[in-house]
């Protein structure tokens, strides 16, 4: 472009900044620009008042119509790569909202122009009126409006995240793919300006609102992703389908203590921190991994307040109660209704499989350190109660993790007043979901109730003194000796 035409292309844009600015009311057809459109309204009343809110912080501010009723508010017009390169700066400084986009109204759509706050001339109303023309007015404000279109409600579903656009339908179709692992229900739209555009909708304004918000959070979504109508999207190439997203409340539920969100967040797996009931960046991660998970609510304190529901519906369909077992002192929130008690030796007190359960609990307890410690892991390995283990070993502590085609073993053991204690939970492979969540619900419970009453140290014996997990032929009396069903 040469420098004559760079400087009349300047001095039209300035001109046409001067219309917006001074004569309010000013409109004018699009011609193939493009506008940075940072709102939408319904309604007269809302759309002026949000116009003159932006104009006060703007010069250009201009506002169109869109299908479904509604008044894009926005910034322009000007070239679309003058369009992007702001946009990207405003977003940048925190000027606008960060779903604002860059839009091609269309050469049918007339923009507009704001005045800014303040600056606006205004009209003067004549001391005395006409007859004819009052009545003329008066009919105007009584008479029914031309009828229109029926619209959609103000919040009706036509609202859509949108996470990503790309310009070639082939690698389009490779992103709905990959989009879909994590929202099933995405679809690809092929926009106006021919690009290809994966969305996830219709959702109200509200919820789409709300839940990518919560998408963004959990890194779900692309920090861009955006919110466009469906006539924003253009046509849809491939279907996607309403996702089940519940609408977010009407103000944000209280977040429950955060020792107890912590202990249900690592009953549902997505936390392995500590119990301390303090914030920081793990416990974050681990609600809005819930969140993500779950999809009950985009608020994290109702959806925290539905998880602890969630678990405590769980511990009473499995018929968790209180044990406290007197041989080693200790008590724990365990599955009695699957578990039958056995029988004491030495420093263990171990419950068997109660009715062909498949699960089995072993409390250990004896006055030691570490070394006594990792003595009593290398009986619960010898004896194959946690087989082929992955092991934790912390000054004072220890966990072994493990599994065979039967069972799953958890160990944790630890060091504390002067003794080496802890609980071994052996569990059906066919359910490891809620072994991972007993397991929480042991290391949680897991206490000192009274002192042990056998106080007798463990020695490693020659020959196991209990059953051995792994799978073998056995007698039908040795088979009832078994601390679990193989």
């Amino acid at each position: 472009m040469g420098q004559g035409q760079l400087r009349g292309r300047l001095m039209r844009r300035f001109h046409w900044l001067l219309m917006a600015a001074w004569l309010p009311g000013a409109v004018w057809a699009q011609d193939g620009g493009a506008v940075i459109r940072i709102e939408a309204k319904r309604g007269e009343a809302a759309t002026a008042e949000a116009a003159a809110s932006w104009s006060a912080q703007f010069p250009d501010v201009v506002t169109f119509r869109v299908p479904g009723g509604w008044t894009a508010i926005g910034l322009g017009p000007q070239t679309p790569a003058e369009a992007a390169a702001r946009l990207e700066s405003l977003k940048a400084e925190g000027k606008i909202p960060a779903d604002s986009f860059v839009a091609e109204p269309g050469s049918n759509v007339t923009l507009t122009a704001v005045a800014p706050t303040g600056d606006a001339p205004v009209a003067e109303t004549p001391a005395e009126a006409p007859a004819a023309e009052v009545a003329t007015d008066e009919t105007a404000a009584t008479d029914p409006a031309p009828a229109e279109t029926p619209v959609p409600a103000p919040d009706a579903p036509n609202h859509y995240l949108r996470l990503e656009a790309l310009p070639d339908r082939t690698d389009a179709d490779g992103a709905l793919e990959r989009w879909r692992e994590t929202f099933a229900d995405a679809g690809l739209w092929q926009l106006p300006n021919d690009r290809f555009a994966v969305a996830l909708g219709p959702l109200s304004e509200a919820s789409a609102t709300a839940w990518l918000a919560a998408f963004k959070s959990a890194g779900a979504a692309p920090r861009d992703a955006f919110l466009a109508t469906g006539e924003e999207l253009g046509t849809q190439v491939v279907a996607g389908a309403a996702p089940d997203l519940p609408a977010p409340p009407e103000a944000a539920a209280e977040m429950p203590p955060l020792d107890e969100v912590q202990r249900a967040l690592r009953w549902a797996g997505f936390y392995d921190g500590k119990i301390d009931g303090k914030g920081g960046p793990k416990t974050e991660a681990a609600i809005n991994a819930e969140i993500l998970a779950e999809r009950l609510s985009p608020d994290a304190g109702t959806a925290m307040q539905k998880l602890i529901e969630r678990r405590s519906a769980w511990r009473s369909e499995l018929g968790l109660s209180q044990l406290q077992d007197a041989h080693t002192g200790l008590s724990a929130t365990v599955p009695m209704d699957k578990l039958a008690f056995d029988r004491n030796e030495r420093a263990l007190a171990i419950y068997g499989p109660k009715d062909g359960s498949g699960a089995a609990l072993i409390l250990f307890s004896q006055p030691g350190g570490q070394q006594d410690l990792l003595d009593l892991s290398g009986l619960v390995i010898a004896l194959g109660w946690v087989p082929q283990p992955t092991r934790d070993v912390q000054p004072g502590s220890i966990t072994l993790d493990g599994r065979n085609d039967t069972h799953i073993g958890h160990a944790e053991g630890q060091v504390r007043d002067g003794r080496a204690e802890g609980f071994v939970l052996i569990w059906p492979v066919s359910d490891a979901e809620n072994q991972q969540r007993l397991a929480a619900e042991l290391s949680d419970s897991f206490a000192r109730f009274a002192p042990a009453a056998n106080d007798a140290p463990v020695a490693a014996p020659a020959q196991p003194a209990l059953p051995d997990m792994t799978p073998q032929p056995v007698e039908a009396d040795a088979e009832a000796e078994a601390p679990a069903g193989n």
